[in-house]
């Protein structure tokens, strides 16, 4: 009986994995891998009270909209802060997946942040099935990276994961298919921006917007010298004149704006590792620490990692796709991955 519904299931509808992110929402597909990467803005008429854009549509009006038209990024910190908002941009994107000829609601797997509490899972969970999805599961965003990565996540050796993602990162220790230790905290992408424009505002009496902030990151962003000199043109509002101005900001610039952040970063991960159990502790020292999530990509961060703790460290390959891949190889097998997913009673499949 359970196999007919299964099947039933199949045809009428598709099962996909979301990466619920602070700054960008991945979906996964079965059976035709990541289909979207949309950034995780909504802009709303406040006047209507509807939304007028999704995605990327609505992150070019982030800082360019009219009064009644706000442009909200419904996540913060990776968890939700406005739920009507978060409920319909995933129901934009179900919709753009799943298309008009799938009558059931799809099988969904979310992964969240390691460490939110039931509450916050609890609002996952009842946006994603007010949205459409039909049978919801949670994941951790760190033991989605390490299956996305095909780690031995079931065996007894230890897996050592960094998910440096938009709004927290994750540090996690994983063995035996769970957390043996685990830290999260809210430095990653965005933090990062804002420390950016700090930095700018303080040193060159120049306010820019986060979009440039970010831009800048990923153009010339590092954490340790490189053998040349990167330069970026950044266009800001004088904030003596009023007036726009440009200036030219180098990398050595963005290691100083950084480093606060970054030194917070490598504390936690110390902390993780002070506590780890002796043997999990060498089975890192052995397999090294795979980095993930879009803030790994900031240029020197993997060798300065590796340099503080000792331990070698591997920049996953295409490591902003990691947890959205491992979400989509839990969806292939859920049978085997059932035991390590946040999961109520009513969202198990009836047999």
């Amino acid at each position: 009986m359970a196999d007919i519904k299964e099947t039933i299931r199949r045809f009428f509808s598709h099962d996909i994995g979301i990466d619920l992110g602070t700054a960008n929402t991945l979906v996964y597909v079965r059976g035709q891998g990541i289909v979207l990467s949309e950034p995780s803005v909504v802009a709303v008429n406040e006047k209507t009270g509807r939304v007028v854009a999704v995605g990327n549509q609505a992150k070019e009006m982030l800082g360019r909209t009219p009064s009644h038209i706000t442009a909200v990024k419904p996540l913060v910190d990776g968890v939700i802060s406005d739920f009507e908002v978060t409920e319909e941009m995933l129901a934009y994107l179900l919709s753009r997946v799943q298309g008009r000829h799938k009558l059931l609601g799809p099988r969904v797997v979310v992964g969240v942040p390691s460490g939110i509490t039931s509450v916050e899972t609890r609002a996952v969970r009842d946006a994603a099935r007010n949205a459409g999805a039909g049978i919801v599961y949670i994941v951790e965003e760190p033991m989605a990276a390490a299956i996305g990565l095909r780690l031995p996540i079931f065996e007894p050796v230890g897996n050592m994961i960094v998910d440096i993602g938009g709004g927290t990162s994750d540090i996690a220790l994983i063995s035996l298919g769970g957390l043996v230790r685990s830290k999260n905290l809210r430095v990653a992408g965005e933090k990062f921006n804002q420390d950016i424009i700090s930095y700018i505002r303080s040193q060159f009496k120049i306010l820019i917007g986060e979009k440039t902030a970010e831009v800048v990151k990923m153009a010339i962003g590092s954490v340790l010298p490189g053998e040349t000199v990167l330069e970026a043109r950044v266009k800001g509002r004088d904030l003596v004149t009023g007036l726009p101005r440009e200036v030219v900001i180098t990398d050595a610039d963005m290691r100083e704006a950084l480093s606060p952040s970054i030194e917070s970063l490598i504390n936690a991960l110390k902390e993780v590792v002070e506590i780890a159990p002796p043997d999990i502790l060498n089975d890192v020292l052995e397999r090294g620490i795979y980095l993930t999530g879009g803030g790994a990509l900031i240029q020197g961060l993997g060798q300065l990692m590796e340099s503080e703790l000792n331990i070698p460290v591997h920049l996953a390959p295409d490591p902003v796709t990691a947890v959205a891949r491992g979400t989509g190889i839990i969806l292939e097998d859920l049978p085997t991955y059932e035991s390590i997913l946040v999961q109520n009673e009513d969202d198990l499949p009836q047999k």
